[in-house]
């Protein structure tokens, strides 16, 4: 495939202001002239490679953020969002919707939360949801949708609360040593019970008891989260009042959230881990079981290795359950995962639940060209007890092809061949010739002959 021309317009734009310069000097610190400038910033130029090395050089700009999925996860989202029947009539082409995401990503992400709005509003009418006929009811987007979208676009790296999670953690030899300690000097007392839940905190006991049934990694874990929320508290929430958020429920997941973020970078310091996943090929079960973690924590850590200056392997991460519903999904790649509905059906994560206990290996190729591979497992959570219910997830991990040589389970492949055709959407997915289309591309055209029949009751123009 030839290269893709850099076009970052928004991103020069944000760099010059948060340098505090005039177009004028931007210009003349990159070496290029004030026209040449102003039409890279308005997208009308792409970034040449002289600019890129100027601004490695000038001002120690990692050029990898040039590149970032940004403006494609954009552009996924809207043409995702532009499959919903109101749009039919008014379509706009993919070229504008690249410009909209290039040039205006505000205005591309209100467009989201109007639509977003929309759909919710629609949802309830549906179901005659008695709250709309409360005076207080109010079309604001769903607090978990919204907390989704800030770790989304904010390539699931915060990084203020990884640095102090990664500081936290060098206190001590293992950072489970480190939050024994932060409780002790706090007059916390930790304990272990049968019957308790996963975590529960106990403010005026001053207590902490999590379940002695959960795996080991599990309490590690809200272990951490625990102490994340008494020993970080204003950072989290001087991060949390950055995000503006649109609801206090919204607000609250996201501290959830962000407790959630400390425990894993706790857990998986960033350069040590970085270093060790490297070392290691990105052998996850290697991984887990040297930081004492659990194979989808390690595989999550993963994909949040985007640490400017020090970043890994751009990854997606993703976890489905049985029904094909996507619960967790993130990635630093340029696939994008559908906002609604499930993953594509011919993807390895919907096969890993029919194989438990393995690792299973796809190469795949998305409509844009795009290659790679794809790792899938089934990963079971169990309650404890004979009468408490196994929860089944499937996660998967992935990487560009070209990274695939960096990872212990690309070794015996062939890497030249024998890519499997997968998409985002069936809405927004294009291939004409898919055994397991459920609705038709939305930027096709249909032709129906009663008098014959494919795969599908339509062909596709």
């Amino acid at each position: 495939m030839p290269a893709q021309k850099l076009y970052a317009g928004t991103t020069l734009r944000e760099l010059r202001a948060r340098l505090a310069l005039t177009q004028r000097a931007f210009a003349e610190k990159l070496g290029v002239s004030l026209p040449y400038l102003n039409q890279m910033e308005n997208n009308h130029r792409p970034v040449s490679a002289a600019v890129v090395l100027a601004l490695a050089q000038e001002f120690g700009f990692d050029v990898t953020e040039l590149s970032t999925g940004d403006a494609e996860r954009l552009v996924t989202d809207m043409r995702e969002a532009l499959a919903d029947p109101v749009f039919a009539e008014a379509t706009p082409p993919l070229a504008d919707l690249r410009l909209a995401a290039s040039n205006a990503p505000t205005l591309a992400r209100a467009f989201l939360h109007l639509h977003r709005a929309y759909r919710q509003t629609h949802e309830r009418l549906a179901s005659l949801d008695e709250a709309l006929g409360r005076e207080d009811a109010t079309l604001r987007p769903s607090p978990w949708e919204d907390v989704r979208d800030f770790f989304h676009y904010c390539d699931n790296y915060i990084d203020a609360v990884d640095r102090a999670a990664e500081r936290f953690a060098s206190q001590a030899a293992d950072p489970v040593e480190a939050a024994r300690a932060a409780l002790s000097a706090r007059g916390v007392a930790l304990e272990l019970a049968d019957a308790a839940p996963l975590r529960a905190y106990d403010a005026g006991a001053q207590r902490l008891t999590l379940s002695a049934r959960s795996p080991t990694a599990t309490q590690r874990f809200q272990l951490l989260h625990q102490v994340a929320l008494l020993t970080q508290n204003d950072l989290l929430e001087a991060t949390l009042d950055l995000a503006r958020f649109q609801s206090d429920e919204a607000r609250a997941i996201a501290k959830i959230g962000m407790a959630n973020y400390f425990a894993g970078a706790a857990l998986l310091p960033y350069r040590p881990f970085l270093a060790a996943a490297q070392q290691m090929r990105h052998d996850l079960e290697r991984l887990a079981d040297h930081f004492g973690a659990s194979i989808e924590q390690v595989a999550h850590r993963l994909s949040t290795l985007q640490r400017p200056g020090a970043k890994g392997i751009p990854f997606f991460f993703v976890r489905v359950d049985q029904a094909g519903t996507i619960t967790k999904r993130h990635s630093a790649t340029r696939l994008q995962f559908a906002r609604f509905g499930g993953a594509c059906p011919l993807w390895n994560v919907h096969a890993a639940f029919e194989t438990p206990g393995r690792f299973l290996r796809q190469l795949a190729e998305t409509p844009d060209g795009v290659r790679y591979l794809c790792l899938a497992r089934e990963v079971s959570k169990p309650g404890g007890s004979f009468h408490a219910r196994v929860r089944r997830f499937a996660i998967g991990l992935g990487c560009e092809v070209s990274h695939a040589p960096q990872l212990v389970y690309a070794d015996d492949l062939d890497l030249s061949r024998g890519f499997e055709p997968i998409g985002i959407s069936c809405r927004i997915c294009e291939r004409a010739d898919c055994h397991q289309r459920s609705v038709p591309p939305l930027e096709r055209r249909l032709r129906v002959n009663p008098d014959r029949r494919g795969l599908l009751p339509y062909e596709i123009g």
